[in-house]
C-alpha cells in the first residue's frame, strides 16, 4: 500500500471537531473519512456487510473493528486523492490496534480538540438537533465513555511523538489558527518525513474537564 498522509481527528461531543474538519478539508485539500458516515454508507448500499452491519446496530452490539477499517481502508483505496482526514476513529485501543496491523500504517498527524467538559455540554444542547441522547445526563455519559476510551489512545500517539493538543475554546477562527501550521507544515515535504518546525504537545495525563 503506497504510503499517505492519513491525519486523525480525535475530540469529545461537541468538541468542535466536525467544523475543523471541513476546514482543513476545504484548505488543504483531504479528503474526510469518517468511520459513521462510512459504515451509514455501507448500511444504505444494501450490501452483506451493510445488512450485518444493521443487525448489529439494531441489537445494541458494536461493529467489529476489523469491519470499519476495513471500510476506511477501502476508501483509501478507491480514492485518487493521498491525502485522508479520519475523523472519530480509533476512538479505543483495540480499533488502534486493528487499524494499524490492517491499513499497515501508523497516522503522521493526530490532533486532539481539547474542550472542558461543561462547554462540550453546552455546545451540544444548544444544537437541539432532535437527539434523544442530547441531554445532560447522557451527555455526560457520553463524556465519561469518550474519556475512558480514548485517552490511552491519545497517551499512545502523545508518547509516539504525534499529537498535537488543540485548545477547542474560541471562535472556529480562532480554533483554525491553531490547526492551519501543523498542516501547513507538512505540505512541502516528503510524506515520509515529519517536519522539526512543529514540536507535539506534551502527554496530557487527562481530559480537561
Amino acid at each position: 500500500m503506497p504510503i499517505h498522509l492519513c491525519p486523525i481527528v480525535s475530540g469529545g461531543p461537541g468538541s468542535g471537531k466536525g467544523t475543523q474538519c471541513a476546514k482543513i478539508v476545504e484548505t488543504f485539500g483531504f479528503t474526510h473519512l469518517s468511520a459513521g458516515d462510512l459504515l451509514r454508507k455501507e448500511i444504505s448500499s444494501n450490501s452483506e456487510n451493510g445488512a450485518m452491519i444493521l443487525n448489529m446496530i439494531k441489537e445494541g452490539k458494536i461493529v467489529p473493528s476489523d469491519m470499519t477499517v476495513k471500510l476506511i481502508q477501502r476508501a483509501i483505496e478507491s480514492s485518487e486523492n493521498d491525502k485522508f482526514l479520519i475523523d472519530g476513529f480509533p476512538r479505543s485501543e483495540e480499533n488502534r490496534q486493528t487499524y494499524e496491523r490492517i491499513v499497515g500504517e501508523e497516522p503522521n498527524i493526530v490532533l486532539f480538540f481539547d474542550c472542558p467538559e461543561e462547554e462540550m455540554v453546552k455546545r451540544v444542547l444548544s444544537r437541539n438537533q432532535g437527539r434523544v441522547d442530547d441531554n445532560i445526563d447522557t451527555m455526560r455519559k457520553r463524556l465519561e465513555v469518550f474519556t475512558s476510551l480514548n485517552l490511552p489512545v491519545i497517551n499512545y500517539y502523545s508518547e509516539k511523538g504525534k499529537l498535537y493538543k488543540i485548545r477547542a475554546v474560541g471562535t472556529e477562527d480562532e480554533i483554525f489558527e491553531q490547526v492551519h501550521p501543523i498542516f501547513a507544515a507538512f505540505e512541502p515535504i516528503e510524506r515520509t518525513q515529519k517536519p522539526d518546525v512543529l514540536q507535539p504537545n506534551e502527554s496530557p495525563k487527562s481530559f480537561a474537564r
